[in-house]
Order: C-alpha cells, then structure tokens, then sequence
C-alpha cells in the first residue's frame, strides 16, 4: 500500500510517499509544495494545486496528516488550520481515505520519545528509509507522519488477522 504524509504549512506543506508492501517501508519520494503568492487565498492554491498535482503523480492508497497544535497566537493558529484544511482535502477530493496524528504521537512511533526534537525525527527517518535524501525539514516531517500511518495500518492488520483466527478456533 501506498501512503503519502502531509505536514500542513502556509509557506511550505512538506509531503512525503512511502510503500508499505514489503516488511519495510519503502521511500517512494518527498517534497515541499510552496505556498506561493502575496494572499492567503493564492498561497492556498499554491498548495491545493501542488498536494493535488503530487497525488495525481504517486497515486497514494492512503493519506496521513498532521493534527495542528494551538500555540500562542490565535491568528496563526487559524491561519494553519486553512493550510490544514487544503491537507485534508486535496487527498478526499481523490477518494482516499485520510487519517490524522498528533505531532507528539508521530514522533513516538517514529523516534520513541513524543518530545524528540528535530534532528533526532530527520535521524530516525533516515534509518527507516535507507539512502532516502530528505527534501528539508517539512518533507522530513511529512515522511515521518507517513511511516507512523504505516505503522498503525500494519498494527491494525495485524490485529484483524489474530482476532480473526481467535474467532476462527472458536
């Protein structure tokens, strides 16, 4: 199966694509789509067309995207949460089904501490994703939201398949 990860951002979404089918994730690629234009509304499109564009290319199975954390500044806040809603969208426009993960459960998957800080998630990426070259920090980001969705979709199937034999020996 094929997974892509978004980390939601104004300037820049990072997105990241991973295949599932082997033991192993697999990189399949990364990237950064820019939130171009002097509005927010080009900015949004900038990053609805590039999301779409990306999906179109890699035909994803699945999405992943990142819960927005509320911070500080409720202006910012409500300004990420559009780009969020473009990361949401974009992906169910296409029929896929999208799921969403807190940055600290990310990063516990991925790194196994929730409060691992940049370097220690691009380091743990690297190790999951032999020889991948990451296309910057938001990229980094998106791929490891990918690699977390995986691991909950292999878990879960996983546990289908114990409670199905468990129901079978019955």
């Amino acid at each position: 199966m094929r997974v892509i990860g978004i980390d939601p951002g104004l300037r820049r979404t990072g997105w990241g694509i991973i295949d599932l089918d082997s033991g192993r994730p697999a990189h399949v690629a990364n990237g950064v789509c820019e939130g171009t234009g002097s509005d927010l509304a080009e900015r949004l499109l900038a990053i609805f067309e590039g999301l779409a564009g990306v999906i179109a290319r890699f035909a994803p199975a699945s999405a992943a995207v990142e819960k927005t954390f509320v911070n500080k500044d409720a202006v910012g806040t409500l300004k990420l949460g559009q780009a969020r809603g473009i990361a949401l969208l974009v992906p169910a426009r296409a029929g896929l089904p999208v799921a969403e993960y807190a940055p600290n459960e990310v990063k516990k998957v991925v790194v196994g501490v929730g409060h691992a800080d940049k370097a220690q998630v691009a380091h743990m990426v690297r190790m999951q994703l032999p020889g991948v070259e990451l296309a910057g920090p938001d990229a980094t980001d998106a791929l490891a939201i990918a690699l977390c969705h995986g691991h909950h979709v292999q878990f879960r199937g996983r546990l289908q398949a114990a409670l199905a034999r468990a129901e079978a020996g019955r």
